[in-house]
């Protein structure tokens, strides 16, 4: 698979940005904003802010690359087939051999096949960036880009896999009958409650380490770098007054990841779209959200977002742009850590929340400090997997990972305005695989050691 590639030559070939502008200006002269973007579903308005040039310059360069390659995302033979002699070694009659082999041990497979190397991309469309519910083929393009970023950062290859369905036990069932071509599980954009319930049961029923990357990657990414700003504000994870905005996939998710890396849950308060989480809630509640009431908020302090903020250490946000005000980072403890990570518009933007107090402050954006994006954590979590034949992804190989992700900082590196690497840091897929692969040995999920050749 050669879509890194491909993305490295389109930057480098000078004549292919020259067609690539001149057919986009064409594009422009035929259609409105409005019309290109009917094309891509959405409103440009919708995501982009009032002085969001740059990114409706994105949008435009994004749909024309798409348009103009086809995707992002192409397959790429290993072997050549010069000669019929070559065609007979990689298909017919050699390729029986391999065949008979895995028959007499299936676990062969990882000796002969791309399953040690291999990962899907499995989506149902159904909560896809900040667009919402767009089904499978408007989810397509995700799918693609992660598949590249596996390619060049971890040189793993993946494969998008779309499903056209949304209920639950058929996405489990697909995935399932999917499994025997690969090494590993990546779920990604599928809506809450249901991605919990479709994760677990995939984790429990499949011998592959499975990760839905918006809880998981998300959690680790957060950890890191809650981990070095801690640093900086000189606090202790347990006694931190922490509140988290938004109990979706990610959300819960870093609330289970800080939990069980030690913060006190009954100094942890939650918000959603109905208010704050407190046990006996009744108004849009489920059994996750029961469990999160249940460990926090033991005052059933109830209300809006701002009611929680008073005396705030650290402030988390996955929910939605806008909905934090200076006033209420002013009246946060001193030192305060405000995470804000909703995209492309932050719950706070990270300039105003310096200015109202925060000492550290991150981001989901990338024109700011402190970008905590995914693409740290998944390709060395997956790398760190497949280089043992991992069984499973567990919470001691997630926990390795944040910590090796928050060390790829080193001591001198370490300020306000740089507590995780840039997500183009080459230094952090090799140290996260590290620290996976030794966790998954110690985890007792591995089928052989990473320093072993297959």
């Amino acid at each position: 698979m050669s879509g890194g590639t491909a993305i490295k030559n389109m930057h480098s070939d000078s004549g292919l940005e020259t067609d690539l502008k001149k057919n986009f200006e064409k594009d422009l002269e035929k259609n409105s904003k409005i019309t290109l973007e009917k094309d891509s579903g959405t409103d440009l308005k919708k995501h982009q802010e009032k002085n969001g040039d740059e990114h409706t310059s994105l949008y435009q360069e994004s749909l024309a690359v798409h348009r103009r390659l086809g995707g992002v995302l192409e397959v790429a033979s290993k072997v050549s087939l010069q000669t019929i002699h070559d065609l007979s070694v990689a298909y017919t009659p050699g390729v029986a051999e391999p065949c008979r082999k895995i028959i007499k041990d299936p676990e062969l497979v990882y000796l002969y096949t791309l399953k040690r190397n291999t990962i899907a991309v499995v989506t149902d469309g159904s909560a896809v960036l900040g667009l919402g519910n767009i089904g499978p083929y408007a989810a397509l393009p995700v799918m693609e880009g992660k598949a590249i970023i596996f390619k060049e950062f971890a040189g793993i290859d993946a494969f998008p896999i779309c499903l056209d369905t949304q209920e639950t036990e058929e996405v489990i069932k697909a995935v399932k009958h999917l499994a025997p071509a690969f090494g590993g599980i990546n779920l990604e954009d599928i809506s809450a409650p249901r991605c919990f319930e479709i994760e677990s049961r995939l984790r429990e029923e499949l011998d592959l380490p499975v990760m839905h990357d918006d809880q998981h990657g998300t959690a680790i990414v957060v950890f890191a770098g809650l981990l070095n700003a801690l640093k900086i504000v000189n606090k202790k994870l347990n006694e931190l007054h922490i509140v988290i905005s938004g109990l979706g996939a990610a959300g819960v998710a870093i609330f289970r990841f800080l939990v069980r890396a030690g913060a006190n849950p009954s100094r942890i308060l939650v918000c959603d779209i109905k208010g704050l989480v407190y046990e006996g809630r009744k108004n849009g509640m489920n059994p996750v959200k029961e469990e999160v009431a249940r460990l926090t908020n033991p005052e059933k302090l109830k209300g809006r977002l701002e009611n929680a903020f008073q005396g705030a250490d650290l402030f988390i946000g996955v929910s939605v742009g806008g909905i934090v005000s200076e006033e209420m980072v002013q009246s946060m403890a001193k030192d305060a850590i405000v995470m804000a990570m909703a995209n492309p518009l932050p719950e706070i933007m990270p300039d105003t929340a310096k200015r109202a107090g925060a000492r550290v402050v991150a981001t989901g954006r990338s024109d700011f400090p402190n970008q905590l994006n995914n693409c740290l954590s998944f390709p060395g979590v997956f790398k760190g997997a497949l280089s043992t034949c991992a069984r499973k992804i567990t919470p001691e190989m997630e926990m390795a990972a944040a910590r090796a992700l928050a060390e790829v900082v080193t001591i001198n590196e370490l300020s306000e305005d740089h507590i995780i690497p840039d997500p183009l840091d080459r230094r952090v897929v090799p140290a996260v695989a590290k620290a996976v692969a030794s966790a998954s040995l110690e985890s007792c999920v591995a089928r052989k050691s990473h320093e072993d050749r297959v």
